[in-house]
């Protein structure tokens, strides 16, 4: 993977093609935007037609995710006391009852995730980090739960196999596998992820498209401080004409056009599907761009590798070998509030990526047998 890091809190400041002196992009929502999606937990509870807790291990150095570390509770937001949604993380000295992979206790996280999958459009969410004071279980800092990390992303998968046809070439009936796939149909935004080698003052912004991915680092200086801040990222897909495209070329499937010839080169459509315009016309349904914002500043922008497909939104944290070790026992992020607005631009592409995140342990952090 490619890491591209862009992380200036002070001085003269270039981001991702945007030179200092550049008007900073703004957050302003075009005509048609709709607010579909709303959560403040003022009901006491987590909605289970809204949101569903993970209950999986992924990547090395961890034991996973488990429902038990998403709860809520009340914290004072703003000056008002409310009910938020707390993400507890588990570090290298938690000796307590709650389980993760294989039984282990330690190295274990919570997430949430939205039950509605969501693509172009605004991303908002109000959250904390750690806490400003500090606790005998906690983090030395408690500011700074370095080794965890808290993350807000955007993220679906489908595995399609080759099935009986040759899995170096296409097939017709399989309309779906794409021998440059390699099988893995993969959306995610990550705005952000924080906590890289123990640094929770750079934030990891990944776009991940399919086989493609890329990750760039953006200062997050300003939201390392226990209090709550507003993220804000903008995605954004459009329609890309595909010259030379025939009809021969493609089949169609659930709605889409699906290149099933190799003379097309992959790099023009990564994996995505097309739309049909008229007799040998076709465009590619794209993502064209990710903008962050923590506070309403800009941050930076993602342009390369954006997905089009829609994905569930994720909130957490979770301890990959590479946040580093976690000499404490607990800490948390808070959720106060999540709104999502989506934009319907013409490239999104809705209905391909459909299934929850699986769970791949039990309550006892057995593994399951897929």
């Amino acid at each position: 993977m490619n890491v591209i890091l862009i992380c200036i809190c002070f001085g003269a400041l270039t981001i991702a093609g945007f030179a200092a002196g550049d008007p900073a992009p703004g957050m302003t929502m075009p005509q048609g935007a709709k607010l579909v999606f709303e959560e403040d937990w003022s009901t006491g509870r987590i909605d289970s037609d809204k949101w569903y807790a993970l209950h999986k291990r992924w990547g090395e150095g961890n034991h996973g995710v488990v429902s038990q570390n998403v709860f809520i509770a009340q914290d004072i937001v703003g000056s008002v006391t409310k009910n938020v949604l707390v993400c507890r993380g588990h570090g290298d000295r938690y000796a307590g009852s709650v389980t993760g992979w294989k039984g282990n206790v330690q190295r274990v996280g919570g997430v949430i995730v939205s039950k509605s999958f969501f693509a172009s459009g605004r991303y908002e969410v109000v959250m904390k980090i750690g806490s400003e004071s500090t606790n005998p279980d906690g983090p030395e800092d408690p500011k700074r739960p370095i080794g965890m990390v808290p993350a807000i992303w955007t993220y679906a998968y489908r595995w399609v196999g080759a099935g009986n046809s040759d899995p170096e070439d296409f097939n017709q009936s399989n309309p779906l596998y794409n021998p440059y796939v390699k099988n893995e149909y993969w959306s995610e935004i990550d705005f952000p992820e924080f906590g890289k080698g123990q640094e929770l003052e750079s934030g990891l912004y990944n776009t991940f498209l399919n086989r493609n991915h890329q990750s760039l680092q953006f200062c997050t200086k300003s939201a390392i401080d226990g209090k709550y801040h507003v993220f804000t990222s903008i995605w954004r897909t459009h329609l890309v004409a595909l010259d030379g495209v025939t009809d021969s070329q493609v089949t169609m499937s659930g709605g889409f056009w699906w290149v099933q010839d190799k003379a097309i080169s992959f790099s023009k459509y990564c994996g995505n599907p097309l739309k049909r315009l008229g007799k040998d016309q076709y465009a590619v349904y794209m993502g064209k761009e990710v903008t962050h914002f923590i506070d309403g500043r800009f941050v930076g922008k993602n342009l390369t590798h954006v997905p089009a497909m829609a994905a569930q939104l994720n909130i957490g944290v979770w301890f990959p070998r590479w946040g580093g070790l976690a000499p404490w026992a607990e800490s948390t992020i808070s959720v106060a509030s999540v709104k999502v607005w989506q934009f319907y631009d013409p490239g999104d592409v809705r209905g391909v990526l459909t299934d929850d995140i699986p769970a791949n342990m039990d309550k006892s952090g057995n593994p399951l047998s897929r």
